[in-house]
């Protein structure tokens, strides 16, 4: 079904039944200001005990009709608490506190919801108000140097792209690190869907209300296995009840490069090469000034436009919205498609007994992927060439040629070529859905029963096309490749909730226990590769198989018990017994436990009556978590099939695939976490001064490495094992204050802070045996090994190199090293374990300024202790790289500071192209006015403009100093956005 078809099926019959709503007895008018008296959009307007409501408009107004036996009206925002109010003659009047003071706000977590007050884990909630602004692409962006302990990182500019997240640290080496997400109660797998570069970009950030982040397992543990890296729960905008709303905003966007790569010009090569080449690469010099990073980056326009339809039909409240998303990247050829389409439906039935939560989402991308290999091409490719020549071989694009003009092999294609001639298109589709079920027993409505049925499926199909002409396959005769795969993931949840307050004992007790089931079933459709005029590789045969069907079951039994005495004394206990298909029976089920407890000091005698303090609470905390994720399947199981260790063979002119043996372990258990936390949180003066100190402990074991293992035993040379620990400890510090407060102006400041320390304290079955050096991580080009290792007693991927020697000038000396060792020779026993690629300290700050109809705000972060191996000055920054016979190109400007000629072998692995990448980033800034009513005011319109990427300090030298895995290569640079907006609310 289109989305055109959908559109027509979900609104279409939303839009006729609302000219039948019935009429109401009275009109109740009023406006909902905050405590400085400045207006509150989309505020919920409800009749006291029913579903009747509205929303108030940009202004703060409304406008509702009720029975005539309504009495009052309750009042709510996301951010504020919730209010009750009479129904009266005349307009009404309504204040609400800001959320930083009604610790009587509900705060959605894992399986239902609690108050604020009640919380004793380490729980951040970051709302709609509160999020980043701009051309926001995922949704993981909105609350980037938001929350203390969380790191987002994008991974690149690229549309789209996604970013790494880490919540307080990374838990494990070899398995997942990234968090648990659950859209409106339904969890995400971590693995996402082929033709998408991220899983999350088929969320519209603007259907987003708001993320509640579980940082501690005392909060997260009721997620037992799937949350050792923490929990983001995400809930999108629910309808609200009243009349017809229409909303529809347009954003306009132009993005550009902020920073070349410092390469040389045409002429500065051209001088390099006559004073240090032969005759023969002098011949090849051309007689360009070729800017080949200007030649494949370009200034991309986008376009973000969203419309939504909410209000309700006597008791089912609704929301559609549908948006349309249009990104170019800044590499050209590279564009991303997105259209949404959300509804969300809340009826209640049997005197609100009986109450529905339906959301069903659904979002399809068309996406054409550029050849990033032009982005590391750009800046090693010859300047002194042209782009195109009079030729038309290899597409009229010049190309490095012997004298017979056929193509030379092995050397750098032209990166604009690469771009041109590549047609990687992908046409991913997703669509996540539940009906959640709420049923309050009427004979006994302090039990509630909750059924929860969700679907998470998607689907692409693509196709890659590289022309028989293109330098890149012309050897191959190019090629044309099909692509498919669907994923399909269900889930079941069930679980009972009694809530009840005691009050000859003074305490609320707040009991759930149930049941989940999630299934995970990915479909792999293999297909034949041909060449790019339809026939088939000299070697290729039909396929076998269809189809892989890999699945996963986990099955789960939960229970938590919330207690609270006297609002003074609150106990948590939580346990979660996962099951997981992804184990032998032998390992296949786990136990995650947790228990917590608070004392709200503020409710003492000797503090209750305090002017000062408003609120003084302290946490404690530990629970234990599980991992999974990052484990194969059928990794436990002797196994043949196709994938599996040489399952090629080769008969005459002819290679045949067939099943072969896989490498497996029947010992792979559980990966666990545990973690302690203790806490303090504090609010001041009614609240405007308030924010919280966490202090944690991380302890992973059983921890999931690659294990070497002798020839003979078994079918890989390395096996994922339970082998080693690590941990994390640090503290968070989070502050929110509220300066200014009066009608004409509201100053608000949020700062947080955020310290981890890792280590690693084993990775082998024989602790800390010192034959082993510890797991390798990531290499360099130009450089035969790994630059990053986890080792005992230091941080996961730290850098592992040798110690550059310098002269008296502190020039580096090309191929001197210490001899660490004090063996007469370098070897690779002198590396030493160096600075971590990881940041050890990072912080975030968010002002808003509201003045009268003006608002201002920025967000800035700093990380510290960063540190990035600058592989564009290795690779690039040498003599032989400019001036030799083979490997023709440009190089860096870096030649410059060290003269390296590139004839020592091992120069890459040198601690001097380890820079420290610290920096302060102002991730956006904006500024917005409310114009207020128009077309004789039946419009409210809100104007913007907002700059990302606004500026970085750091006195790193290379493109970006933000990386997420240490390694400056191929970085697809994050561009600088200028985005112009309106919002109309009709």
């Amino acid at each position: 079904m289109t989305i055109k078809k959908l559109l027509y099926v979900l609104v279409l019959p939303l839009l006729l039944l609302t000219g039948n709503v019935m009429a109401q007895d009275k009109v109740v008018t009023g406006k909902v200001t905050d405590s400085a008296g400045a207006a509150i959009a989309n505020a919920s307007v409800l009749v006291k005990g029913g579903t009747t409501g509205s929303q108030t408009n940009a202004d703060g107004t409304f406008s509702l009709k009720v029975p005539a036996s309504a009495k009052s009206l309750t009042v709510t925002s996301v951010g504020f608490g919730s209010v009750d109010i009479p129904i009266i003659d005349g307009p009404l009047s309504v204040t609400l506190r800001s959320a930083n003071t009604s610790l009587s706000e509900v705060v959605v977590i894992g399986y239902g919801s609690t108050r604020k007050k009640d919380l004793t884990g380490s729980v951040a909630v970051i709302t709609s108000k509160d999020f980043q602004r701009g051309n926001i692409t995922t949704p993981e962006q909105l609350i980037a140097g938001k929350v203390a302990g969380v790191s987002i990182i994008s991974n690149g500019g690229q549309p789209g792209s996604g970013s790494q997240i880490r919540i307080r640290g990374g838990s494990s080496l070899n398995a997942s690190n990234d968090p648990l997400i659950v859209i409106d109660g339904v969890p995400l797998a971590q693995s996402g869907i082929a033709g998408a570069g991220n899983p999350l970009s088929f969320i519209n950030p603007n259907d987003i209300e708001s993320f509640t982040v579980l940082k501690d397992a005392s909060s997260a543990a009721i997620y037992g296995s799937r949350a050792a890296n923490g929990v983001i729960i995400i809930t999108t905008k629910k309808g609200k009840g009243g009349g017809l709303k229409l909303n529809f905003s347009s954003n306009l966007s132009v993005s550009n490069i902020a920073k070349k790569v410092d390469v040389f010009s045409g002429d500065e090569v051209r001088k390099i090469v006559n004073e240090n080449g032969s005759p023969a690469r002098i011949a090849q010099l051309g007689q360009a000034n070729t800017d080949w990073q200007n030649e494949i980056y370009q200034s991309a326009i986008s376009s973000d436009n969203n419309l939504s339809i909410s209000g309700g039909i006597k008791s089912l409240p609704y929301r559609v919205t549908l948006g349309y998303q249009h990104l170019n990247g800044i590499l050209k050829t590279d564009k991303l498609e997105r259209t949404s389409l959300a509804l969300a439906l809340s009826p209640a039935f049997l005197d609100n007994h009986l109450k529905f939560d339906i959301n069903l989402k659904g979002i399809m991308q068309k996406t054409r992927f550029a050849n990033q290999g032009a982005i590391g091409g750009a800046v090693s490719f010859d300047p002194t060439q042209p782009v195109r020549t009079t030729d038309k071989r290899y597409g009229g694009f010049f190309e490095w040629r012997e004298s017979d003009g056929s193509l030379i092999l092995n050397r750098g294609n032209n990166p604009v070529g690469l771009l041109e001639q590549t047609f990687d298109d992908q046409k991913p589709m997703r669509s996540i859905g539940n009906a959640q079920i709420d049923y309050k027993f009427h004979f006994f409505p302090d039990l509630h029963a909750n059924l929860n049925v969700g679907y998470d499926v998607s689907k692409n199909t693509g196709t890659r096309f590289v022309s028989d002409s293109a330098a890149s396959n012309y050897e191959t005769g190019g090629v044309r490749s099909q692509g498919k795969q669907t994923k399909t993931n269900t889930l079941l949840d069930f679980y009972f909730n009694y809530v009840k307050d005691i009050k000859s004992i003074k305490s609320r007790i707040d009991v759930t226990t149930g049941y989940s089931y999630n299934n995970f079933q990915t479909k792999d459709y293999n297909f034949r590769s041909y060449k790019a005029n339809g026939d088939t590789f000299p070697s290729s045969k039909p396929v076998q198989f269809d189809f892989n069907l890999p699945e996963n079951t986990l099955v789960s039994y939960f229970g938590r018990l919330n207690f609270n005495y006297n609002d003074k004394y609150l106990f948590t206990a939580t346990v979660r017994r996962d099951g997981s298909s992804k184990f032998s029976r032998d390992n296949r089920w786990g136990t995650f436990p947790s228990m917590a407890l608070s004392w709200r000091i503020n409710n003492e005698p000797f503090l209750k009556n305090s002017t000062l303090i408003s609120d003084l609470k302290l946490r404690v905390g530990y629970g234990i978590t599980g991992q999974q994720e990052g484990i194969g399947f059928y990794d436990y199981i002797a196994r043949y099939g196709i994938g599996g260790i040489s399952n090629s063979y080769i008969f005459g002119q002819d290679t045949v695939i067939a099943s072969s043996p896989f490498g497996y372990n029947a010992s792979l258990k559980w990966e666990t976490t545990t973690t302690y936390n203790a806490a303090i949180d504090f609010a001041f003066a009614k609240g405007r001064i308030n924010g919280s100190v966490d202090f944690y402990l991380r302890k992973t074991k059983d921890l999931l490495n690659s294990v070497p293992q002798p020839t003979g035993t078994n079918f890989a040379l390395y096996i994922l094992s339970n082998v080693g620990s690590m941990e994390n400890k640090g503290v968070e510090f989070n502050l929110n204050v509220q300066p200014i407060q009066n009608k004409i102006t509201t100053l608000d400041l949020n700062f947080n802070a955020t310290y981890n320390k890792n280590t690693v304290t084993n990775l082998t079955v024989v602790p800390n045996d010192p034959t082993y050096k510890g797991l390798p991580g990531s290499g360099a080009a130009g450089y035969n090994g790994a630059i990053l290792i986890s080792q005992v007693g230091g941080p996961r991927n730290t850098f592992y190199l040798y110690k550059q020697v310098y002269d008296q000038n502190d020039k580096p000396i090309e191929g001197l090293f210490e001899d660490l060792n004090r063996d007469g020779i370098i070897t690779p026993d002198d590396r030493y374990l160096g600075q971590a690629a990881d940041p050890n300290l990072f912080l975030g700050f968010s002002p808003n300024l509201g003045y009268k109809k003006f608002n201002f705000g920025f967000v800035m972060r700093a990380s510290f202790n960063n540190y990035v191996y600058n592989n564009v000055y290795s690779n690039l920054g040498r003599l032989n790289q400019i001036a030799g016979s083979y490997t023709v190109g440009n190089g860096s400007a870096n030649y410059l500071e060290t003269g390296f000629t590139g004839k020592n072998a091992i120069q890459g692995g040198s601690d001097y192209y380890v820079q420290n990448a610290s920096f302060l980033r102002m991730d956006n800034i904006s500024i917005g006015y409310n114009v207020g009513k128009i077309s004789r005011g039946k419009a409210v319109l809100r104007i913007s403009g907002n700059i990302q990427n606004v500026f970085v300090v750091t006195k790193y030298s290379g493109l970006d100093p933000e990386l997420n895995n240490g390694v400056d290569n191929n970085l697809y640079p994050r561009p600088r956005t200028y985005t112009i907006g309106f919002n109309l609310d009709f």
